[in-house]
C-alpha cells in the first residue's frame, strides 16, 4: 500500500511539473514576442527563409515556421544553445556574419535525419543586443562544391633513380626481374585510388589520381619510396623513387608542370623522396637514404662548353659565394678565377675578408699571385656592366648569397652547387650546375678546369681545391665516390700539396681547450649529442663548432651530433651526421639546410634555451616522420 501511494505522488509531481514547464515555455514564447514586436514578429514569421533570434550568449529566443520546420525538422527548441542545434557555429562565427558563416543542421535527440542539410548564415545585431540570423539553405551547391574539389586532378610524376647504374649492376636475368617488382609495387600501391598509371619512359611513370585520395597518401608519408627501397640489386645498391606531385592547379598542364617542376626539386634534394608543389609552395616527404654518384662526365663535358663560351663573351666575370665563406668556396673560386684568367678575361673573386673562414687559404692565394683577386663586396657594383658574367658558387639560394645587390645588378648568372636543393633557389641563371651527389662545389669545379683550362692550373689552385674537398668530405670519410678521389687524383698531379692543405685545418692550444670543453659538454637525446656553448666569442665558435660537432661522431652510439651557440641576433646551429640520421631534415624545420650528413641554421631573435627546444622539437618531429629510419641507440 504504501508503495502505491509513493507511485501516485510521482506521477502527481510528474503531471504539475510538466504542466509548470509548459506554462514557462508559454511565458518564454510570450516574453519573447514582446520584446521583438508585433510587427517584427509578422514581419519575421512570413519571412520566406529559416529565421531566428538568439540572445548575445547563443541561447535561442526566438524563430519562426520555417526554422522550426527546416532546421528543428518540426521539432522546438526555445532556450537551447544554437550551437545544438546546427554544427559550425559559435562565438567566433559573430563577427562573420556579415560575409556569412557555413553551418549543417544537427538532428534532433531520438530522431533520425538521412540527409544533414547545410546552410549559410547571416545576421545582424538588433538593438536589444541579440542576434537576428537567416539561414540560407545550400546543400546541394555545397555537396557538388565539396565533390568538385575532391575530383581535381593531381599529377605525379615517378622516376626510378639512376637507372642505368642500377640496370648496370644487375644481371642479365635480374632486370627485366627488378622492373617487374617495382611495377608490381606501383600498381598495387595505385590500385588503391580511383587513378591510373601509365609508363610513359624506361624510368619513368605518370599516375593520375583525384585530390580525395591525396590525403592518404600522405598520411602513409608516401611509403611506396620505403616499399621500393627494400629492392636490392646485387650486394650494395637498393632501388629508389623520386616523385614529383603537382596539385591545386587550375589545368592539367598546370598540374603536369608543376609535377615536372616538384620533381626537378625532389632529384635536386638527392632523389629517394616526394616533393609536392602546390600554389602553396612545397613540400618533401622521405629523402632518408644516402644518393647515388652518377659516373657520366657527358653533363660536366657540356657545362663546360657553355660556360666558356659565356667567359669569352663577357667583359668580366664576378665569382661570388655564400655568407661567411668557406674552405670550399675559396678554393672553387680560385679554381675559377685562373680558369677565366686564362681565356683572357679579367675575374674577381667576391668575398668579405672579415667575416670568411677561409683567412689562412685567401692569405696564401694572395702570397702567390691572387693579390688582386679579391674584392669587398660593397666595391663589386663599381664592375658591373651589362655584359658581366656572375658565377654564384658554393651555394643556390638568393638569400644565401654574400652581396644581395650584386646579384640583383648582374644579367648574365651561372650557379654552381652541390647542397640539396631548396624551394628559394636562384631561378633566373642561364646554367644551373647542381649536382647533390658530389662531395664539395670544389670537385665539380676541378672537374670543370680540366676541360676548360687545363694547363693553366698550378699548385696553387691546386691545393686551393684540395682544401676544399677535404673541408666538405672530412678528410675523405664522408660522401665521397668515385668521381672525389679522381679529383683528387688530378689535383695531386697537377701539385697539390698535402702537407699545405694539413695546415688550413691546424688550430691554437686554446682552441683545441675550448673545442674538447665543447664535447665533454655534449648531453644525448635520441641518441644525438647536443652541445649548447655560452661563448660570446663568436667569431671563434664559427670555426669551432662545426670541428667540435665533426669529434663528436667519432664516439660511439652518437649518430648525429648539433653545437649551439650564440651569434650576433640570434643562434646558430651547426649539425653532423654519419648517415643514418638525414641532419638536413631536421635543420630544414629551423629554417635551415645543407646536406644529409652536413647542415646547419642561423635562428634570429632567440635565446640559446629556445634554440634547444627548437632543436629538440625539430628532431621529435623528424624521428615521429622517419620512424622506420631511427639510430639504433634510440
Amino acid at each position: 500500500m504504501a508503495e502505491f501511494s509513493a507511485a501516485v505522488v510521482v506521477i502527481v509531481f510528474a503531471i504539475l511539473k510538466i504542466r509548470t514547464f509548459g506554462r514557462d515555455i508559454k511565458q518564454f514564447i510570450t516574453d519573447a514576442a514582446h520584446s521583438l514586436g508585433t510587427a517584427d514578429v509578422y514581419a519575421l514569421e512570413t519571412f520566406p527563409l529559416p529565421v531566428t533570434v538568439v540572445s548575445h550568449d547563443g541561447e535561442i529566443i526566438w524563430y519562426n515556421g520555417h526554422f522550426r520546420a527546416d532546421v528543428l525538422s518540426g521539432h522546438d527548441c526555445y532556450g537551447a544553445p544554437l550551437k545544438t542545434v546546427v554544427r559550425g557555429f559559435s562565438q567566433d562565427s559573430v563577427q562573420k556574419l556579415s560575409i556569412g558563416v557555413d553551418v549543417t543542421s544537427i538532428a534532433p535527440s531520438g530522431t533520425t535525419v538521412s540527409v544533414m542539410k547545410k546552410y549559410t548564415v547571416f545576421g545582424s545585431v538588433r538593438q536589444d543586443g541579440c542576434y537576428q540570423l537567416y539561414f540560407i539553405e545550400n546543400t546541394e551547391l555545397k555537396n557538388t562544391a565539396a565533390e568538385f574539389n575532391e575530383s581535381r586532378p593531381v599529377i605525379a610524376i615517378i622516376m626510378i633513380d639512376s637507372y642505368d647504374e642500377l640496370m648496370q649492376n644487375a644481371k642479365e636475368g635480374e632486370k627485366a626481374e627488378i622492373v617487374g617488382m617495382i611495377e608490381k609495387l606501383l600498381t598495387n600501391w595505385v590500385s588503391q585510388t580511383t587513378g591510373f598509371l601509365r609508363h610513359s619512359d624506361r624510368d619513368k611513370y605518370l599516375f593520375v589520381f583525384e585530390e580525395r585520395h591525396y590525403k592518404k597518401i600522405v598520411e602513409t608519408r608516401f611509403d611506396i619510396l620505403d616499399k621500393v627501397r627494400q629492392i636490392t640489386v646485387g650486394e650494395f645498391m637498393a632501388a629508389t623513387l623520386s616523385i614529383g606531385v603537382g596539385r591545386g592547379g587550375a589545368t592539367f598542364a598546370e598540374n603536369e608542370d608543376m609535377a615536372r617542376q616538384a620533381l626537378d626539386m625532389s632529384l635536386g634534394r638527392g632523389g629517394d623522396q616526394a616533393a609536392v608543389r602546390s600554389s602553396s609552395g612545397y613540400e618533401f616527404y622521405g629523402g632518408v637514404s644516402k644518393m647515388v654518384e652518377k659516373r657520366t662526365k657527358v653533363k660536366t663535358r657540356i657545362i663546360a662548353s657553355a660556360m666558356s663560351e659565356l667567359i669569352d663573351s663577357s667583359d668580366n666575370v664576378l665569382i661570388m659565394g655564400h655568407n661567411a665563406t668557406d674552405l670550399d668556396f675559396v678554393g672553387a673560386a680560385a679554381g675559377l678565377y685562373k680558369a677565366v684568367l686564362s681565356r683572357g678575361c679579367n675575374a674577381r673573386i667576391v668575398l668579405s675578408k672579415r667575416t670568411s673562414l677561409a683567412k689562412r687559404l685567401i692569405e696564401q692565394l694572395e702570397g702567390e699571385g691572387y693579390k688582386e683577386a679579391f674584392i669587398e663586396p660593397d666595391e663589386s657594383l663599381f664592375l658591373v656592366t651589362p655584359k658581366t658574367l656572375l658565377i654564384v658558387a658554393d651555394t643556390h639560394r638568393k638569400s644565401y648569397v654574400e652581396y644581395p645587390e650584386l646579384y640583383k645588378a648582374a644579367k648574365t648568372i651561372v650557379v654552381i652547387d652541390h647542397h640539396r636543393k631548396m624551394v628559394d633557389f636562384i631561378d633566373n641563371a642561364v646554367i644551373f650546375y647542381h649536382e647533390p651527389y658530389a662531395s664539395s662545389t670544389s670537385e665539380m669545379v676541378t672537374e670543370l678546369v680540366q676541360y676548360i683550362a687545363d694547363k693553366s692550373v698550378s699548385v696553387a689552385e691546386a691545393s686551393a681545391l684540395l682544401a676544399g674537398i677535404t673541408l666538405d668530405t672530412r678528410n675523405f670519410s664522408v660522401r665521397t665516390g668515385v668521381r672525389t678521389f679522381e679529383a683528387a687524383a688530378y689535383l695531386r698531379r697537377k701539385g697539390a700539396d698535402t702537407a699545405r692543405v694539413k695546415q688550413l685545418f691546424s688550430g691554437s692550444m686554446e682552441d683545441y681547450k675550448l673545442r674538447a670543453k665543447l664535447v665533454a659538454s655534449a648531453t644525448v637525446y635520441c641518441g644525438c649529442a647536443i652541445v649548447v656553448s655560452d661563448s660570446e666569442n663568436y667569431q671563434v665558435m664559427r670555426f669551432l663548432a662545426p670541428q667540435a660537432a665533426d669529434e663528436l661522431l667519432s664516439i660511439s652510439g652518437v649518430a648525429a651530433s648539433f653545437v649551439v651557440f650564440p651569434r650576433e641576433g640570434g643562434v646558430s646551429v651547426s649539425a653532423r651526421s654519419m648517415g643514418s640520421v638525414n641532419v638536413q631534415l631536421i635543420m630544414e624545420k629551423m629554417g635551415g639546410g645543407g646536406h644529409l650528413t652536413m647542415a646547419g641554421a642561423q635562428l634570429k631573435d632567440v635565446t640559446t634555451k629556445k634554440a634547444v627546444t627548437m632543436l629538440k622539437e625539430a628532431m621529435d618531429k623528424y624521428f615521429a616522420e622517419n620512424s622506420k629510419h631511427l639510430p639504433e641507440t634510440v
